[in-house]
């Protein structure tokens, strides 16, 4: 789910921009690459706004919830589904400073008329197969800000110059494989006779 959050993103902010006038210039990509050797990437970046995963953590206080489903009689027993936080970073690397500026102010626009996204608020391209298995979800987006000293530890990781960004983070992509751990059967009847405090 993370791939298919980062391109629905994606294509929601594009279409933001599109509908207001200016072009589709936010891609899917590691802005690291832009001071790589690797001459296709750096076409790629070029005039564009990359949009780089840089980290990922676990929702800590939904770690142990139970995960079980009843079927028929049965109660079906499946590992905690894992609730991820992305840290999704907006880097402008337009060939103009004064673009750059622009399109991370209209980004900040964008999340900050929708901050939720649903199945029934988002379209999104669903004939592209790597979305086809996509059934309902929900995830929210809000700016976050770092210290100056992540956002040079940031920009030093990714081993550039920094560029005009804003910082996201994603709360809570699910990920869940449909794999079984176990079942039992339902209580449906208890057995027995209730006794009073003078018979016990």
């Amino acid at each position: 789910m993370v791939f298919e959050v980062i391109q629905i993103i994606t294509e929601q902010v594009n279409n933001y921009l599109e509908e207001i006038g200016l072009e589709k210039t936010v891609v899917a990509e590691n802005i690291a690459f832009l001071e790589s050797q690797n001459d296709n990437s750096t076409t790629t970046l070029e005039d564009k706004v990359a949009l780089t995963l840089i980290n990922i953590d676990e929702e800590a206080a939904l770690k142990n919830f139970p995960n079980h489903t009843i079927e028929n009689t049965k109660t079906i027993y499946k590992n905690s589904v894992i609730n991820l936080n992305l840290y999704l970073l907006f880097s402008a690397n337009r060939l103009a400073y004064i673009n750059s500026l622009n399109d991370i102010s209209k980004i900040i626009a964008f999340f900050q008329g929708k901050k939720l996204f649903t199945q029934a608020n988002t379209i999104y391209n669903r004939n592209n197969v790597a979305m086809a298995n996509i059934d309902n979800f929900r995830f929210s987006v809000e700016l976050y800000t770092p210290t100056f000293e992540e956002l040079n530890y940031i920009w030093g990781t990714l081993g550039g110059k920094q560029l005009p960004s804003a910082l996201y983070k994603v709360s809570m992509i699910q990920i869940e494989r449909n794999i079984p751990q176990g079942a039992g059967q339902l209580v449906s009847t208890i057995r027995g006779t209730a006794k009073t405090k003078e018979q016990s």
